[in-house]
């Protein structure tokens, strides 16, 4: 039978009516025998006894609230309901960013004596005050905010001070202990409790899941290759004075990043104070055509699809007519070039001869599969997309082959990268710390085969090629150059004076195909010539020998032990060795 039905009724809900209708009889019996004070006691009595009933449930609910609930349990302190954050830490504990307990400071002028003294107190207590929010609340009829995230210490120093009509709420804040460290990666959240950009946003439903005194969220960077990379990144925009700057390394098995830097920078602790310029992901969100860094995904591809081997020739005697195009080198060689020696020479004229044997069906295809047409994929939302030909004809294929007429972000270079060092798999880059051992199976882009060659030819490029000035003693460096020309809207040209240069390196070249192995990119965005560099600002000049010093310096943190054999033959001091042929 139903429970809704009319015949059914709960014992407990028949004892209530039976009492309610028993009440309702005793007031009629009153009525009737002519008591009314009897009428009025019953009444009020009744009422009484309502309350009292109510009262004993909301005492009961409180204390069960106040015993049992887990509020407050395990950070010492409740947060704002949706607020609180785990705490962010890098791949070994080191903290990121915490929530704490901060102070927001309130002032009733109806309490004050003496105006003066309080603002005097105030602005000696507190120099950061804003002068013109506490005037306006001094001046006021109520109480009113004055300032926000005050420290513990703040506040304290504050209350000595003992002055009347002032008081202090509590505040969660998130704070960054380590202030520009690896802004851009993890980001910054609001006063809401909601991740706004990098690891923050991108995790942000994660982390809102953790409360403080939980487990903590780990990233994948570690902060010994972070401060290094940061270091030499900042060093090489100072030398260099370029727009911007970005410095990325990854484990191109794992695709964890290690390390992430873009300059300018900003204090993700202050916000507020920072521009949009500085606080800009450009490793992420920043597009650029990266020049001869591109040779490596065009050599690649010519020796998967059989097109070319390592013994190759290329005529580059001479420019390389296309249609209306005329290509030529930078510093040309004029010679017949084996297809390691393109490599090596940066030859624009090699390249494309090669590109044009490919085709453009077939190198369209393998940009796409190595990750190079879409948004690097990876948690931050900043991935940017890339700007791509809208046809493949020859002299788009020609153009991309070295590198321009196609803008990608840093990432998506990096992602690429990694699939020709890693035994050919492309890998999404992560943010998250993997567990030990944990390889990411990705997509296959080019066979193992294909991947070993290349980290030869990376290795002779930095022995015997435009990357020179990247090499690190004992530790099997191998990378390539890159030089982007950029637009120019006063000259409606590409202009040599405004380039992207940089330099994708790998380390350790050595070794099988599964042995730990990680890359590093250096990128400076319209960087200037120095008389150290005789007025050059290609990547061989100004940014591999930053990539070369970041190598050598978290080379220990990563365990890759140096070879004795490769500092005797290289040498020491190929580090500082000025780069061959056009740096590019």
């Amino acid at each position: 039978m139903s429970l809704a039905h009319p015949s059914f009724e709960a014992p407990g809900w028949r004892w209530l009516k039976a009492r309610v209708w028993g009440l309702e009889h005793a007031f009629e019996r009153a009525r009737a025998a002519g008591k009314a004070e009897d009428d009025t006691r019953i009444r009020i009595f009744f009422v009484l006894t309502l309350f009292t009933i109510a009262f004993v449930v909301l005492a009961v609910g409180a204390t069960r609230a106040a015993l049992f609930s887990d509020a407050g349990r395990g950070g010492g302190y409740v947060g704002a309901v949706g607020a609180a954050r785990a705490d962010l830490v890098d791949r070994n504990g080191a903290m990121l960013a915490a929530d704490l307990l901060h102070y927001g400071l309130y002032v009733d002028p109806r309490e004050i004596w003496d105006a003066d003294e309080v603002r005097r107190a105030l602005r000696a207590a507190l120099p950061d005050i804003n002068r013109q929010r506490l005037e306006k609340v001094l001046r006021g009829e109520r109480r009113g905010f004055v300032i926000a995230g005050l420290t513990p210490e703040q506040r304290a120093r504050v209350h000595a001070l003992g002055l009347p009509g002032v008081s202090f709420e509590p505040e969660e804040r998130r704070v960054y202990p380590l202030g520009r460290t690896a802004a851009h990666l993890i980001g910054f959240a609001d006063t809401g409790g909601v991740g706004l950009a990098g690891a923050e946003r991108a995790l942000n439903d994660t982390i809102r899941a953790g409360a403080p005194g939980k487990a903590a969220v780990p990233l994948s960077i570690d902060l010994r290759v972070q401060a290094a990379l940061e270091d030499e990144l900042y060093k090489a925009a100072a030398e260099f004075q370029p727009r911007g700057a970005v410095g990325v390394v990854t484990n191109v098995h794992t695709g964890e990043i290690l390390g992430l830097a873009s300059y300018p920078t900003y204090d993700p602790n202050q916000v507020a104070k920072a521009s949009d310029d500085a606080k800009l992901n450009r490793a992420a969100a920043s597009i650029y055509e990266m020049g001869s860094t591109f040779k490596a995904f065009t050599v690649a591809i010519g020796l998967d699809t059989g097109v070319a081997t390592p013994s190759s020739t290329f005529d580059a005697r001479q420019p390389f007519q296309l249609g209306y195009r005329t290509i030529k080198d930078y510093h040309a060689a004029r010679k017949i070039l084996t297809l390691v020696e393109v490599f090596q020479h940066s030859s624009n004229i090699g390249t494309a001869k090669l590109a044009e044997s490919i085709g453009g069906e077939r190198l369209s295809k393998y940009f796409a599969d190595l990750g190079l047409t879409r948004p690097a994929k990876v948690e931050l939302m900043e991935s940017a997309r890339p700007l791509t030909p809208r046809k493949w004809d020859m002299d788009a294929v020609a153009s991309t082959s070295f590198g321009h007429g196609m803008n990608v972000s840093p990432l998506a270079v990096t992602s690429a990268m990694g699939a020709l060092l890693n035994g050919g798999y492309l890998v999404p880059l992560t943010i998250k710390k993997l567990e030990p051992g944990q390889r990411p199976q990705g997509q296959r882009a080019v066979s193992e085969q294909t991947s070993l060659q290349m980290l030869q030819i990376m290795r002779a490029n930095v022995i015997g090629g435009s990357g020179k000035s990247a090499n690190a003693p004992g530790l099997s460096v191998g990378g390539k150059t890159g030089t982007g020309e950029k637009y120019d809207p006063a000259i409606r040209g590409y202009s040599t004076k405004r380039q992207v240069s940089s330099f994708a390196a790998v380390f350790p070249t050595s070794g099988p195909v599964e042995a730990d192995r990680y890359f590093v990119l250096i990128l400076l965005d319209e960087p200037h010539g120095t008389a150290k560099t005789y007025g050059n600002s290609t990547g061989g000049w100004v940014a591999a020998p930053a990539a070369g010093r970041v190598i050598d310096r978290i080379a220990p943190f990563l365990h890759v032990k140096r070879e004795p054999d490769l500092i005797k033959v290289v040498g020491e001091g190929s580090i500082a060795a000025a780069p061959l042929g056009d740096g590019h």
